[in-house]
């Protein structure tokens, strides 16, 4: 019988919101899938000690659109962050969410931190973390030995899709060499690739979230980007105390009915 309670820590990412009333492409309702989104979170029993959403929050960057974004994530119920994507516009993202998005950021959820890296470049598709957030890092992690969670939008590593690739984290190596001193990070938690994927890398784990609405088409032949309704979905964090372990479930948003009796 487990003797602690679990710390959750659920991740959402790439909703691309556009002003209200516009489609994606003119195609995709990105509102409509954030506000599933929420609804699906807003249910998880427990409730996430911490909801954090992993850049792209808009598709733009406009002052419209964080608008419109704040108004779809005012229901969610569990305290949320932000991170900047390569669409978005880190300055008008912290006008819009005061005391939500503030990079580099530490913060302290139970028994653990979880540590937000702002990679996003001004008129790049490319992230970088860059030297001071670097030195930042390497001071927090120097400085405690919890188990900690580090968040930044790009993965750090090869997909294997190789369009997305070239849109990478261009001081990925360099991020890898503090995260290799410091055994204590858990997981590298990310976006960007709108898909589900997972690898271990520099002595950690680092998961990929699929995004809340549209996601990249699976295709390892450096094919052309597209994109297909493949199901959305959430990551959830579940750091176990008995066990010491941080365990991350894929949980689909969508109506799949409810839980049945085998």
């Amino acid at each position: 019988m487990r003797s602690g309670s679990p710390t959750v820590i659920a991740q959402i990412t790439d909703p691309h919101i556009l002003a209200a009333g516009e489609r994606l492409g003119g195609v995709i309702d990105t509102a409509a899938y954030l506000r599933d989104a929420v609804v699906h979170v807003n249910g998880l029993v427990p409730q996430p000690d911490l909801v954090v959403i992993t850049g792209d929050l808009t598709d733009g960057g406009s002052r419209e659109q964080y608008d419109n974004l704040a108004g779809l994530l005012d229901p969610l119920r569990a305290p949320y962050v932000l991170l900047p994507g390569n669409h978005d516009v880190p300055k008008t993202l912290a006008e819009v969410f005061p005391g939500r998005a503030t990079w580099p950021c530490a913060l302290e959820v139970g028994p653990l931190r979880v540590l937000l890296l702002d990679d996003s470049v001004p008129g790049s598709p490319n992230g970088r973390v860059g030297e001071e957030q670097l030195a930042w890092l390497e001071s927090e992690l120097s400085g405690s030995s919890s188990p900690t969670i580090v968040a930044v939008h790009h993965p750090p590593y090869a997909t294997g899709v190789a369009h997305m690739d070239r849109m990478g984290l261009d001081d990925g190596q360099a991020l890898g060499d503090v995260i290799e001193r410091h055994p204590h990070v858990v997981r590298v938690i990310t976006g960007h690739l709108h898909r589900n994927i997972t690898t271990l890398w520099r002595g950690t784990v680092v998961t990929t979230t699929p995004s809340v609405a549209h996601q990249v088409a699976l295709d390892l032949t450096d094919g052309e980007a597209r994109w297909r309704r493949e199901p959305p979905a959430a990551h959830l964090h579940v750091w176990l105390p008995d066990e010491q372990l941080l365990v991350t479930h894929t949980s689909p948003i969508g109506d799949f009915g409810p839980p049945e009796p085998f």
